[in-house]
């Protein structure tokens, strides 16, 4: 945003040059990126100097020129040949002498001795249009006798070199979006480097209503996108072209001129930073205005002269029958300003931030107004922006000022209340601050003190900082306000640092894990936790009235937090897949959310929110590629299953601590939920149904496992390391070929298995499984190796028999397993 050195100087009174004061704004957070010297006249008129034309003779050898002798208050005239037809001795005229650079649009040329037909010539007498004072070329510039001979025209003219500074407002700063918001800031800074420095605020104390002869309704039909609304009108005002002051502090910021009336309110936007519009009186039919929105498709032409369609979203400030303006954004041109308007009204509002961005970009509409309506303007700075506009116009404009003065605010937007200790001021800044230089901080910055005693302070914060709202963001602006050069950096630096939190076990485990992928062939993707309602839609279980919903998302495809690492990771699958990269093992870490309405305490949207950090595998393509030993050889659930065992593995929880059931849910086809034998689940596996690949145009098979992370954290901390001598006893395998109820999973098999003996049986091994023909119908087959091994002796035959005796007796009683 472009700030005017001279115009900023309004507001606040310092001696800074204008680098200094674009030191001091960056200082305090106000990032100035340049100082660009910049000049009502290109050129500053340097060179030009009032002269007194002693002689004029005609030239002997031309018609029309003349040879002229001027005095410029130097030690002798110039002779300077001049064409003009209103040159005549006597006159006190603009010469620019030899040397001058005068410019012509993009153009410019220097004056130079000469000769012209043969008389030399010394400089120029010039034009209105020659030196930028005017447009006129009829003739030379005639001053008025008064004009002292040889005083620089610079100083005749009042031409006086401003400096813009270029300055970088982020977005949660639209206070800074304005001259005057700017001068707080540096006013209050000032004063803590000891510079006697006052804000001055322009004054509207000469308002007043001359009568209240305008009957105007308002209705406002949309209070939620329109939270206040006021305004007044102005009659028998004269539109013309605005006076040189104005236009040059516009033009200097970069602001085209359009008339009087019209800049006034862009004046007024960039010395508040509060947007106003103005409508033609003739335009508002019916003597009604109404700010509603309209019918989908509704057509509107703005002043470019633009056809827009508008959506029923839209707000837009109407008539009794037509759109005139759309709200925040841009003017309609059939009710704009122009020179044959003598009646006006003036409106001065606050327009809901999300509703003018989306507005704004549907429409591909970047207004000074909606810039700052996006970002939140101050909805109680309305009717003091409101009078300071209709005082200029009418000191523009003339006209008066005609009642009466609305205002629509059906509820108060109050300033918001903050506790601030002073201990943590302190403490966050790390330097104890005399409680003066904190008060006197908080008042410069229009921070209201509400009660103060020796360790608090309650703090209403003014609605123009949309910003803060805790007691750290106060601290923040106290602290840039202080300086942050004035705090010393002591020469001891005290830290406690410890490595043995739960955060940076978990951080190392999962490093330790990441490797482990890596070096089975898996790539690591980091998506975004923003996400698309579209995805949930047509879910149950994570349906969108359990999505987290974003307030101002960026775009409709934004518009939730994630309930799932899968959707991020098929757009990741997807993207690949349309690059011909076909064979995929990914994994990413990161935060999924949830919104439990059952949660809610106190109208507290967080405690309806639950965050959780999760662990996402992604398996689809070919397992191995086609090469002179293997063909190809398509990736399967199996293939998942055991890198998600591999993990557990790693985390100290193996088979015999788990178990595995059917899961069934509207993202997989088929899955398993992984739970402790205690009963806490630790995530899900399984093959990713069509309906979630057709949404990423995935025709191919998607395995997909989501482990919770923090539960896998706790399950780890509760496994004990124990070291034991490697056994010299050898093991025993044992096969059975089992026949079972073909619904009947392993992990049920391994669960009865274990049962016969803990401590001998060690292992179960699949090792086949058959369905089809010679079987019974619904039955399945499974061949499986049992492992037996003793830690202190060699087991007997004896020994061996009883317990697959045991666990065959088992699997019959309990499971109706029977031998093949």
């Amino acid at each position: 945003m472009n700030i005017s050195y001279n115009w900023l100087k309004d507001y606040v009174q310092t001696n800074l040059s204008p680098q200094e004061l674009s030191d001091a704004l960056t200082s305090i957070g106000l990032e100035t990126g340049s100082v660009e010297k910049v000049e009502t006249i290109k050129g500053g008129l340097e060179g030009l100097f009032i002269g007194l034309i002693m002689t004029c003779e005609a030239h002997p050898n031309s018609d029309h020129l003349h040879i002229t002798s001027v005095d410029i208050g130097q030690q002798s005239p110039l002779q300077i040949v001049c064409g003009a037809g209103n040159v005549a001795k006597d006159q006190k005229v603009i010469v620019a002498i030899n040397g001058t650079k005068l410019y012509s649009g993009d153009e410019s040329f220097t004056i130079k001795k000469s000769k012209i037909r043969g008389v030399e010539s010394n400089g120029m007498i010039c034009a209105e249009d020659e030196i930028g004072v005017g447009k006129s070329h009829e003739g030379i510039i005639v001053l008025p006798q008064e004009a002292l001979v040889g005083m620089p025209a610079k100083e005749y003219y009042k031409i006086e070199a401003d400096y813009i500074l270029e300055v970088d407002i982020t977005p949660n700063r639209v206070d800074a979006a304005s001259h005057y918001g700017v001068a707080r800031d540096l006013a209050a800074y000032l004063s803590q480097q000891g510079e006697k420095s006052m804000l001055s605020k322009p004054n509207i104390d000469k308002f007043k209503i001359d009568d209240q002869e305008t009957k105007l309704d308002i209705i406002v039909e949309n209070t939620e996108a329109c939270a206040r609304y006021t305004g007044i009108c102005l009659k028998n005002i004269e539109v013309k072209e605005s006076p040189k002051w104005l236009l040059n502090r516009l033009q200097a910021i970069g602001i085209r001129s359009i008339n009087n009336v019209v800049d006034a309110s862009n004046y007024v936007l960039h010395e508040l930073g509060q947007p106003l519009h103005t409508f033609d009186l003739r335009a508002i039919t019916s003597n009604t205005i109404r700010i509603k929105t309209l019918a989908q498709d509704s057509l509107f032409t703005t002043l470019d002269g633009v056809e827009r369609k508008l959506n029923a979203q839209d707000l837009m400030i109407c008539n009794d029958n037509e759109a005139m303006c759309m709200a925040g954004i841009f003017g309609g041109l059939q009710s704009g300003v122009s020179l044959s308007t003598t009646d006006i009204f003036i409106e001065s509002a606050y327009f809901n931030p999300t509703s003018v961005r989306k507005t704004a970009r549907r429409h591909g509409l970047n207004t000074d107004s909606s810039f700052r309506f996006e970002r939140g303007a101050d909805p109680n700075i309305c009717v003091y922006a409101l009078k300071r506009a209709a005082l200029l116009i009418q000191e523009l404009a003339g006209g008066s000022i005609s009642g009466p003065l609305h205002d629509i605010y059906p509820i108060e937007i109050k300033p918001k209340l903050v506790d601030l200790a002073i201990s943590k001021i302190n403490q966050v800044i790390g330097k104890v601050l005399p409680i003066d230089t904190i008060t006197s901080i908080l008042q410069q910055l229009e921070i209201e003190i509400l009660s103060q005693d020796d360790q608090n302070l309650q703090l209403a914060i003014p609605t123009y900082r949309v910003d803060v709202l805790r007691d750290v963001d106060v601290i923040e602006d106290i602290l840039r306000i202080y300086g942050y050069n004035n705090i010393e950096i002591g020469d001891r630096l005290q830290a406690n640092l410890s490595s043995r939190t739960a955060t940076d076990k978990s951080y190392q485990i999962q490093k330790t894990i990441s490797e482990q992928l890596a070096g089975a062939g898996f790539n690591e993707i980091l998506n975004n936790s923003l996400s698309s309602s579209a995805y949930y839609q047509e879910l149950t279980d994570m349906g969108t009235h359990k999505s987290v919903k974003i307030r101002n998302p960026l775009s409709a495809s934004l518009d939730v937090m994630r309930q799932s690492l899968l959707f991020g990771g098929l757009e990741t699958i997807s993207y690949n897949i349309n690059r011909k990269n076909t064979d995929l093992k990914i994994y990413e870490f990161g935060n999924v959310y949830s919104y439990n309405q059952d949660k809610l305490k106190d109208d507290k949207a967080l405690t309806a929110i639950r965050e959780n950090f999760n662990l996402a595998l992604f398996v689809t393509g070919n397992k191995i590629q086609n090469n002179w030993a293997h063909a190809n050889e398509k990736a399967s659930v199996f293939e998942l299953k055991a890198h998600v065992e591999n993990i557990l593995c790693r985390l100290g929880i193996g088979n015999k601590k788990i178990k595995y059931s059917t899961y069934t849910n509207e993202i997989f086809s088929s899955a398993l939920l992984i739970q402790t034998m205690a009963g806490r689940k630790l995530g899900v596996f399984g093959l990713v149904g069509k309906p979630n690949l057709k949404k990423f145009d995935i025709d191919v098979e998607v395995y997909f496992a989501e482990l919770d992370w923090n539960a896998l954290m706790k399950e780890n901390e509760s496994q004990k390391v124990a070291y034991s001598e490697i056994s010299k006893y050898p093991a025993v395998k044992r096969d059975f070929a089992l026949l079972v109820d073909i619904s009947l999973s392993f992990g049920e098999i391994e669960k009865v298995a274990y049962e016969a003996d803990r401590k001998i049986l060690k292992e179960l091994i699949l090792f086949d499984v058959y369905e089809g023909e010679n079987l019974p119908a619904g039955k399945k087959s499974y061949a499986i190796s049992f492992v037996l091994k003793d830690e202190s002796k060699t087991l007997n035959d004896k020994q061996i028999d009883a317990i697959m005796t045991k666990i065959k007796t088992n699997l019959e009683q309990k499971l109706g397993a029977t031998l093949r």
